[in-house]
């Protein structure tokens, strides 16, 4: 018999086809991810032995002690895993699993993309057009930043930290860089560590945060932080939006302190803050930074692999631990 699984999210149809084919797997229909009631019901009835799901359900100790007794594993499609409760998972012996790597590239792209949209007021330009132009543009007007040799500072080194350093490096951007660990010179590949945060910042035209959600990074860019760039610096977040302080944020894009931001995460998703749709000097997304078929697909076959080796004894590809 094949191993009961349930797929709590929407995901590439290969995915799905792959599930289907290799587990008895229960797939949601949509039109969106299962509800947290839904998940559970589903498992129970199911007696699942797996479960994929993504950031949009909290696996939190409350619904980790209402699973079945048979589920096994918790996979969750995505690299971040804050929505994660690792303890609680581990007490009920129920292996949970990310997906590191597969998305670096993907997001990086997607970060510098934002980057790049920002700095030269895309958002601006587009609304232009699609208002019909039929103006002149002065050579003194509707002007943006160049990025091509600026500085960019990077909060969080991990593996879409390093891929961002590396897009930098094709614009001849300086690279310099936190963490909390200097990573070694083959890795640094040039970059500057600063040990201190605040040390960094004043030499940072741009500034892009790829940094884990933790009571450490919780609100870490705030107004004093903020208050430390250069003015008319660029900020873009990929990361989580737990990293920043939104009212904050607000104030510096407002004041002229930033210049401009790209946003693809938020302290509240879906039900962001919607001052920040109001301004022009904003490049919104929804949380979509890893969003291709490519990536996606191969977010959704890791997940499936995991699940895979826990259900067949080999033990997790990608375990996470408290």
């Amino acid at each position: 018999m094949k191993p009961r699984l349930v797929v709590a999210a929407l995901l590439p149809e290969a995915v799905v086809a792959r599930a289907r084919d290799e587990f008895d797997a229960l797939v949601h229909p949509g039109p969106a991810d299962m509800t947290r009631e839904e998940v559970l019901d589903a498992a129970h009835r199911h007696q699942a032995e797996g479960l994929l799901f993504v950031n949009t359900l909290r696996f939190d100790a409350d619904l980790v002690a209402r699973l079945p007794a048979s589920l096994r594993v918790g996979a969750t499609s995505s690299v971040g895993y804050d929505h994660v409760d690792v303890a609680a998972a581990a007490a009920r012996g129920i292996a949970v699993t990310n997906t590191p790597g597969v998305l670096s590239a993907c997001t990086a792209d997607f970060a510098f993309m934002l980057l790049l949209a920002a700095a030269r007021r895309a958002h601006e330009y587009d609304a232009l057009m699609r208002a019909g132009w039929r103006r002149r543009i002065g050579q003194g007007d509707l002007l943006g930043q160049r990025v091509n040799g600026e500085t960019l500072g990077i909060l969080g080194m991990g593996r879409i930290g390093q891929a961002m350093a590396r897009r930098a490096r094709g614009f001849d951007m300086r690279v310099l860089y936190h963490a909390r660990h200097r990573l070694p010179a083959d890795l640094e590949q040039g970059a500057t560590y600063f040990p201190d945060l605040r040390a960094m910042l004043p030499h940072c035209r741009f500034l892009s945060l790829h940094a884990p959600a933790t009571p450490a990074t919780e609100n870490i860019i705030n107004e004093t932080t903020l208050g430390l760039l250069p003015r008319g610096a660029v900020l873009v977040n990929v990361a989580r939006g737990a990293l920043v302080d939104e009212d904050a944020l607000f104030a510096a894009l407002t004041s002229g302190r930033l210049f401009a931001a790209g946003l693809d995460v938020f302290r509240c998703e879906p039900e962001f803050d919607l001052r920040f749709a109001s301004l022009p000097n904003v490049i919104l997304s929804p949380h979509i930074g890893s969003g291709s078929v490519e990536t996606r697909t191969a977010m959704g076959d890791r997940a499936l692999d995991n699940i895979a080796a826990v259900l067949a004894g080999r033990g997790p590809i990608d375990p996470l631990r408290s």
